[in-house]
């Protein structure tokens, strides 16, 4: 009963239900009642995270243009070294936060993508066609465009993968915002455009921002993904050998000159999404265990591990883990990236960086999404989300120009050594998001006469409360 939480509908704190009194968090503590219920709440909404992360960057972009700048270079520059033995690495806390404070966000990812191969709407062809045609048109667009503007040769050119990607967390949030004005299949015709999204920055990032590659790091992050195959076919289902397996695979992969937080999202892909135990086994044991309305330890145990195992890993990683990566590792990220000085703001309107990533995201994306959207179903090849108008798809669109965390990512990436390019490349992503935001926002409007039917929402919303970037 310890885990038990209160809601409107739960008997008061006295109430005979509590054999010694409530948890503290249901109790009618002033602290309780004030702060900690209200703070639970609304880490329910479904924008929360999005607020803490837009929190971040206000505070990050507040901070990096006070009077207090350079104690805000002063901290994420500075320089945190770890030495035991054969490991030793020395990289400042801005690295640390991007090369392995991330791996937690790609993890979830991970696990997300493969969720949608196997048991979501990546597993139906005709239910994912739509979303994954509009997704490959919302990458490609913006990447030309922004080819245009900065063509090989240009000191920008590396850039081309920033206006290509999606930020689940605020195109997710937005949607919440607007409610029950947009259906819930628009909903999720967004959300899976958004997961391919991510299958394809992962791809670049993985093909084209890889430099100093060797080849024996790589063969040895390989080959401990192989020994995670290996043990999962054996059955072996241990936590602890897996997570010292993934830390030896983070390792290999940022000695090998691949970006490291891809390691997260193949040890995603690794994870089992099925559940190791039918959960009828579960019930006829509960069954057999509460007849005599009475459970000891070892059938407490017992019954403890059948439940569990009666949800597949992916699952119970991402219902433990979404909330670690939406309200502290992404905020956090935000805090050490999104800190760029203003001051030069009017050159990102002029420079072909800025100009091509906002007009990548902002123009791009709703470009994109949409002809290749309306090329798939007048061609046959897909169809419309129910209860969606083609102005409709055109609003999703522009949310989906919302880049921030992947774009900011990406960014740093495409300019090493080249902190004017980056902190341009960060101040446009920053306003491209916003103006996308506004866009989509007023679309939709427009789009939308009032709350739908459908009834779907709320289902919808709590099963894909773990879509993360």
């Amino acid at each position: 009963m310890a885990s038990r939480q209160n809601s409107p509908h739960d008997p008061a704190p006295d109430d005979d239900l509590w054999e010694s009194g409530p948890v503290y968090i249901a109790s009618n503590k002033p602290l309780a009642r004030l702060v900690a219920r209200p703070f639970r709440e609304f880490l329910r909404v479904e924008a929360a995270g999005s607020i803490l992360l837009l929190l971040a960057a206000a505070a990050a972009l507040i901070w990096a243009n006070s009077p207090w700048a350079s104690s805000y270079d002063a901290l994420w520059h500075a320089h945190l070294v770890i030495d035991a033995g054969p490991l030793q690495l020395d990289e400042s806390i801005q690295h640390w936060v991007n090369d392995a404070l991330m791996v937690i966000f790609f993890f979830v990812v991970g696990l997300e993508i493969k969720y949608e191969l196997v048991n979501g709407d990546l597993r139906d062809p005709k239910t994912a066609a739509l979303p994954i045609v509009a997704a490959i048109g919302g990458m490609v667009v913006p990447a030309a465009l922004y080819l245009a503007l900065n063509p090989p040769g240009s000191d920008g050119n590396a850039g081309w993968g920033i206006p290509m990607a999606t930020d689940i967390a605020f195109a997710v949030g937005v949607l919440g915002v607007l409610g029950r004005r947009i259906p819930s299949a628009a909903r999720l015709f967004l959300l899976t455009l958004a997961i391919v999204d991510d299958i394809g920055a992962i791809l670049v990032i993985a093909v084209f921002y890889t430099s100093d590659l060797s080849l024996t790091w790589l063969a040895i992050a390989i080959g401990l993904l192989a020994v995670m195959v290996l043990a999962r076919a054996l059955r072996v289902w241990s936590v602890v050998v897996y997570a010292i397996l993934g830390v030896g695979v983070w390792f290999a992969l940022l000695e090998s000159g691949v970006h490291a937080t891809l390691a997260g999202v193949a040890i995603g892909l690794l994870a089992p999404a099925k559940p190791l135990l039918n959960e009828e086994v579960a019930r006829g044991y509960a069954t057999d265990a509460l007849r005599d309305r009475n459970l000891n330890p070892d059938e407490l145990a017992r019954l403890r591990f059948l439940l569990k195992e009666s949800v597949s890993v992916v699952e119970r990683l991402l219902s433990s883990l979404h909330p670690l990566s939406a309200y502290v590792v992404l905020p956090i990220f935000a805090l050490a990236n999104a800190g760029v000085e203003l001051g030069a703001i009017g050159k990102v309107f002029t420079e072909p960086v800025g100009l091509g990533i906002i007009l990548g995201l902002v123009v791009g994306k709703p470009v994109g999404i949409f002809l290749t959207s309306y090329l798939a179903v007048r061609l046959g090849l897909a169809r419309l989300p129910e209860g969606t108008s083609w102005p409709m798809v055109v609003g999703l669109g522009a949310v989906a120009g919302i880049g921030f965390t992947v774009s900011i990512f990406i960014a740093g990436l495409s300019f090493p050594g080249a902190e004017l390019l980056t902190e341009e490349a960060k101040i446009a992503i920053l306003l491209a998001s916003l103006f996308a935001a506004i866009v989509g926002v007023v679309v939709l409007l427009a789009s939308t006469s009032g709350p739908t039917d459908d009834g779907e929402d709320d289902v919808v919303d709590e099963d894909r409360e773990t879509v993360t970037s």
